[in-house]
Order: structure tokens, then sequence, then C-alpha cells
């Protein structure tokens, strides 16, 4: 179904782990593949997608549990983990993420004989895959988003300042590179990021998003990254992009998460036709970090659940 790396777990094993790359036009992306123990007939594929400076290992604790159900991918984003970056001269818009997941379905799971896939997202991941599902509903079965609930949004009068703000960055560029004297220093950092991690969470997650010199630990992550995005959409616009969505969703939200005190989010939940909100524990990663059973319990039910 897709073109996948091989890696030292057998193939053949069901539930295990192997490394993946899907080549793109202008880009291969990486991740890890979990093979589904008892996929059906009727089973489509499980494609997931992290959040912003994370990678694939954001779903090491929930795609074994989907994988009974299902084959499961976790793909990390461009720039991320062990996927390519961008070419020189180039941006990370949200929009090329989305183009992205487009290409990667209909290269490697529509083309060979999936003719649906089911999302699941966290926070960036979770907006890629709602935009996705808003304008390729024909090609996924059922969302999943995971503490995201639509894209970042600006007023208007902003969108000029934000524009300058973007350009400016990218022609001062990014600044010498943090080095790290070993993972676990490097996982410390992260700890402390703008979502924090637990110490357990933060060494799992880390060393894919890292690469060894001679001089210590950098991140393989790419530092564009970091630079403000040239465009936010207006809030009216990302109703929109809510309203478009004509699949079975599914959100958790987290009870100590990022959303847990946003205004704003019943007016998008509303704009979403068949929308299902589980409140769930945990912080804004609570797919990956502490007590991970509900979050892997309300999914797999969601998904199960023809």
């Amino acid at each position: 179904m897709n073109d996948m790396a091989a890696s030292s777990s057998p193939e053949s094993e069901p539930g295990c782990c192997l490394e993946a790359q899907w080549p793109l036009r202008h880009i291969t992306l990486a991740g890890l593949s979990w093979r589904g123990k008892a996929t059906s007939a009727g089973a489509v594929p499980i494609l997931m997608h992290h959040g912003w400076l994370d990678n694939a290992l954001s779903f090491v604790k929930l795609a074994p549990a989907l994988a009974e159900i299902a084959d499961v991918h976790a793909v990390d984003l461009a720039g991320h983990g062990k996927s390519g970056h961008r070419p020189d001269g180039d941006s990370y818009l949200l929009f090329d993420y989305v183009a992205d997941l487009a290409e990667l379905v209909s290269r490697h799971f529509h083309a060979h004989g999936s003719s649906k896939v089911d999302l699941v997202g966290h926070s960036l991941g979770g907006i890629v895959c709602a935009l996705y599902a808003a304008a390729y509903p024909e090609r996924v079965r059922k969302l999943v988003m995971i503490d995201s609930l639509g894209a970042l949004s600006q007023p208007v009068e902003k969108t000029v300042p934000q524009l300058r703000r973007a350009i400016d960055k990218r022609l001062a560029g990014s600044g010498k590179p943090a080095v790290y004297p070993d993972l676990a220093s490097a996982a410390k950092a992260r700890e402390k990021g703008v979502s924090p991690l637990s110490p357990e969470a933060a060494l799992t997650l880390v060393p894919r998003n890292m690469r060894q010199t001679d001089a210590g630990y950098v991140w393989r992550t790419d530092p564009r990254l970091r630079h403000p995005s040239p465009y936010l959409m207006s809030e009216p616009q990302v109703l929109e992009t809510l309203k478009a969505i004509r699949v079975p969703t599914l959100f958790l939200r987290a009870e100590n998460g990022l959303l847990a005190h946003r205004p704003g989010l019943d007016g998008r939940a509303t704009c979403i036709a068949d929308l299902t909100t589980v409140s769930v524990p945990g912080g804004h990663h609570c797919h990956l970090d502490g007590d991970t059973g509900p979050v892997e319990n309300q999914v797999r039910h969601f998904l199960a659940n023809h």
C-alpha cells in the first residue's frame, strides 16, 4: 500500500513498528507504520499527523492501540523528524502541509486501492487534517482532532504587520543552532516548551528530532519552522473551512490543554455538522504524556464503530 523502508522489526509480524518513507514530487516524507493486527477487508488505513515541532513518535502510545483495528501510519510533517526539508527560499505554509497530505493520500494510498482514509491529527496536525477533510471529503471516512479545532486566526487589520514580521525574520535568518552534549540535555530543554512535557515524554519524543555532529547533538528539525507565518486566516475564513467538513468528526479537548479556556471554540464546534466532542484528562499532549488510556479508548471506539 505504501513505500516503506525496512527496519529491524520483521515486516510479517502484526502490530510491529516500521520506519517508512513516502516519496512525493518535491519532498520525501518519513514516518512510522504499524501493521494492523486484525485488519478486516473493509478497514481503511489510519494516517496520523503530529503537532508543531513534534514528530511521528508523538503517537507511539496511541498508534499500537489503533493497530488493533487497521494499519496505522504516523507521518513526520515536512521539516520535522526524518522527513525532508523544504528547498531554500521556501517557507512552511499551512496550506503546503495540506498539499503534502493530498499528494500522500493520492500517490500512496488512494492509488493503491484505498478509496478513503481515517485521519488523526494533534494540534497543527489536527488543523492540517481538518483542512484536507474540508477540501477532499470524498477521500476521508472519519476525522479525529486531538486538542485542535481549526486553524489559528487573526484580525484582518493585522495582515500587513504579520507579513512584514515574517519577511523580516526570513531576511534575518535563523541564527546559530543550539548544541547539546547529549539527548538527555535536549530533552530537558524540550520539557519547558510552549506545551510542557514530562521528562519521560520528552525523552520519548526528542531523539527523532535530533542528529549527532562532532560538536554534539543539534536539532534535525528545520529551523525555519520557528519563523512566523506570512499569512494567517481571519476567523470567518476558519469558520468556513470547518463548515465544509462533512465527515464524522471527533474532537478530543484536553482538560488542561491549550484549548481548555480558549474563547470562541463553541462557535467553531457548531460549524461541523457531525461532531462529537469529548473532554479527556491531561495536557496538550494528552495522547502521549501521562495516562493516555482515555484518549486511546475514545479514538479506537470512534474509528472502530462503523
